[in-house]
């Protein structure tokens, strides 16, 4: 017979019998929790632990939390979590699941079940992660974000020295055990330095509301595919100082594992998703926020090896080390450039961009400031949603670059690499967007992308759902009157997207990502 007082709980949930189910009942643990997957249903019993972050130690606090639990994650899974049931002893000894007669023994988070193959960290390992997958959940980030409450008093500089001297003080607990000092040092000292650079940053995003209640532990095992939609869940409900944080430095922890898995890529296109949607203000904290991320992960991990032994233990200390070599990278970011990205329409100038941005500037990569997209939101629609042919009238395009170049100079003053992607046909056109990297002091490259034009009005008359509102008709417009740009380099996209991204790396001098 255990010690343990939850156990008659564990072992009646145990049971098919206490479901109401034929077939056996799954059970999953973690440091936590304990998760009962029977029929249709997921059953979550916290375990009575008291840890300094987190008190479950009470069957009132558990009943506490679960409720919590209930309605924090019911804003971005309703469809997920049910209700809240307790396990009840009744009068003659025997337990029940639900009810209102009985003793409450405990109390449980009752979940729809779905398929764990259905979890982003899985599809990442098997690498099913889409490019739409990645739109879809930045949208569904940002529209979390936007609605979620605000947590005046909350956030800013004086959360993110807690954040670096907590992470320091246990980091630094590992040195000889799992880290070297001549590592966990430079990760502390440049959290510290970036902290100082960037505090009145955090405090302006503080003072602007972007502290709010969010979702705290934003990472891939807590995000699901239900009903074909990226669903986020398990948010933080047991402790304020994990949840009322910086939205972006929510975001961060999402980055921060894509970035690590390799998946530098599909971090680049949800930040630029992201951003396009809730504004580019405090991309400067972004390098700290990453560290951070990286750095409770590493110290985390860290704190699991002195529990295993042999190769686990082993994979356990590589894994912490390299999530700081991780940190150290955030915080050490190649520089800030300007690339402008022209030619005429069906060139492949988005998909250049996009497989560029992740090799540019800090991680994870450029902000891509498309012409057609900025055109898009100035006029108020969804970028699939076609224009009508006044809203390409010259007073309008010298608006939208005029925003694109507004958008830029935002962007490079806070240390981040900027891809301009527009047909940049006309002179005043090209100068603008030079202009810009020069004012701020930055490197700037213009690549010229051809084709022959057959090709050209077969790519346009193809595309579907996509920003652009191109025809060949406007193909040939183009041709007739463009001249390719003095200076720019120019990168033949005849032969297909791979070669294409290939010449345009060369000629930027790009390293290759992994």
């Amino acid at each position: 017979m255990t010690g343990d007082p939850q156990q008659p709980v564990i072992d009646f949930l145990s049971r098919p019998e206490s479901h109401g189910v034929p077939g056996p009942v799954e059970r999953l643990e973690t440091h936590t929790a304990h998760v009962f997957l029977a029929g249709d249903r997921a059953c979550k019993l916290k375990k009575a632990v008291h840890f300094p972050y987190m008190d479950f130690s009470t069957v009132e606090k558990r009943r506490h939390f679960c409720e919590a639990e209930l309605a924090l994650n019911r804003r971005t899974a309703p469809d997920l979590y049910l209700e809240v049931q307790a396990v009840r002893r009744l009068p003659g000894g025997a337990l029940v699941l639900g009810g209102e007669a009985g003793e409450a023994l405990d109390w449980l988070v009752v979940m729809r079940r779905f398929d764990q193959s259905a979890l982003l960290d899985a599809m990442a390992e098997r690498g099913d992660l889409t490019a739409p997958m990645m739109d879809g959940l930045a949208d569904a980030i940002a529209g979390f974000h936007a609605a979620a409450e605000t947590a005046p008093g909350r956030g800013g500089a004086k959360a993110f020295r807690g954040y670096v001297e907590g992470n320091a003080a246990e980091l630094e607990r590992a040195i000889g055990t799992v880290f070297d000092a001549g590592l966990v040092e430079p990760v502390n000292e440049g959290c510290r330095a970036a902290l100082k650079r960037v505090a009145r940053v955090l405090d302006d995003r503080r003072d602007g509301g972007y502290v709010r209640r969010c979702h705290g532990d934003l990472h891939l095992r807590n995000i699901c595919l239900i009903d074909g939609r990226p669903t986020l869940f398990d948010c933080i409900e047991f402790n304020d100082d994990f949840a009322l944080i910086d939205t972006l430095y929510d975001l961060s922890f999402l980055l921060m594992d894509l970035d690590y898995r390799g998946l530098r890529g599909h971090a680049n296109r949800v930040l630029n998703r992201y951003l396009s949607r809730c504004g580019y203000d405090g991309l400067a904290a972004l390098p700290l926020m990453l560290a951070c991320r990286a750095a409770i992960r590493a110290h985390v991990t860290a704190r699991l090896v002195d529990s295993l032994e042999g190769e686990k233990r082993e994979k356990a200390a590589a894994e912490a080390r390299s999530y700081l070599d991780l940190a150290l990278s955030f915080l050490d970011p190649s520089p800030a450039r300007l690339v402008a990205v022209g030619g005429l329409s069906g060139t492949g100038k988005s998909t250049l961009a996009r497989g560029l941005a992740p090799l540019i500037g800090a991680a994870p990569g450029a902000m891509i400031l498309r012409s057609d997209v900025v055109r898009k939101r100035l006029f108020g629609v969804a970028e699939t949603d076609p224009l009508p042919q006044e809203a390409y009238r010259p007073e309008v395009s010298r608006r939208v670059f005029a925003e694109i170049a507004r958008l830029a100079g935002a962007v490079l003053a806070q240390g981040h690499a900027v891809i301009a992607d527009a047909v940049y046909g006309e002179d005043w056109q090209r100068d603008g967007i030079a202009n810009v990297a020069a004012k701020a002091g930055f490197a700037f490259d213009g690549l010229w992308l051809e084709a022959p034009q057959r090709v050209l009005e077969e790519r346009v008359d193809q595309r579907r759902g996509d920003a652009s509102d191109a025809t060949s008709a406007v193909v040939r417009a183009q041709a007739a009157r463009i001249v390719p740009p003095e200076g720019w380099r120019r990168i033949d996209t005849g032969g297909g997207k791979d070669a294409s991204l290939a010449a345009a790396r060369d000629a930027l001098g790009l390293p290759e990502i992994n």
